[in-house]
């Protein structure tokens, strides 16, 4: 689903796309679903996500779609992983002039953190990626955009199927997200079921917090890729 259609203007218009995905020519990222967030509103949702991400995963793997761990922060944890090897050794591709895509304002005010737990305060909290989510033989490991896109190039990928966490911080502003892919013209697609945002309702504009991150995976539809559901993708690659 997008409401694409002069990325960067002003003009919308919401369209619903059929389209054949080739698997060989897809992958899946999971951005910072790390084991323990600062927030803990945010830790308990990631722990709800991992339950509904691996049957995905799995899913994905038997149809040899490319899946890639970005937990950010966290490499010297899966430094001598051979998931993490293998992306290093994947020679460097030639990194493209960016397009110039103008950011435009979030809809929903962040400006202290998005926590919605009360008194909880920012400290680096994660170590690895959440335990439960299953880490393949041939996935690959990486928080590193220039990384990616070379493990992107090298299989001739096509469509990068975006989930984790959160659509207004990590999953647009992370080297290997959103924002910098599309920029270096890689045909993002967030799953939008599994997500979710760094909100809380005491803020602007006012409304719960799954209503804030509806806003923002409708801003995210609107200015930098379309969004697709888990279960749609479950269901024909089962």
């Amino acid at each position: 689903r997008s409401s694409d259609l002069y990325r960067g203007s002003n003009e919308f218009r919401e369209v619903a796309l059929n389209e054949t995905i080739d698997p060989s020519r897809t992958a899946i990222i999971l951005c910072d679903l790390w084991d323990k967030h600062w927030c803990r509103g945010a830790t308990a949702r990631v722990g709800v996500l991992t339950e509904k991400i691996n049957p995905v995963l799995r899913a994905a793997r038997a149809k040899g779609i490319l899946i890639i761990h970005a937990p950010s922060e966290t490499m010297d944890f899966y430094k001598n992983t051979p998931q993490r090897r293998a992306i290093q050794a994947i020679p460097p591709a030639a990194l493209p002039m960016s397009k110039e895509i103008p950011t435009l304002k979030l809809p929903i005010d962040d400006s202290d953190g998005g926590c919605d737990t009360e008194g909880d305060k920012f400290y680096k909290a994660w170590s690895r990626q959440h335990p439960a989510i299953e880490i393949g033989p041939n996935d690959l490991i990486s928080d590193k955009g220039e990384e990616v896109y070379s493990a992107l190039k090298i299989r001739g990928i096509q469509h990068l199927l975006v989930a984790g966490v959160h659509t207004n911080m990590c999953i647009l502003n992370r080297s290997f997200a959103i924002r910098q892919m599309t920029k270096w013209g890689v045909r993002c697609i967030l799953l939008r079921d599994l997500t979710d945002a760094m909100y809380d309702p005491k803020d602007a504009p006012y409304v719960t917090h799954d209503q804030g991150t509806s806003l923002v995976i409708q801003h995210i539809e609107q200015y930098w890729a379309p969004t697709m559901l888990s279960s749609d993708l479950l269901a024909r690659l089962r």
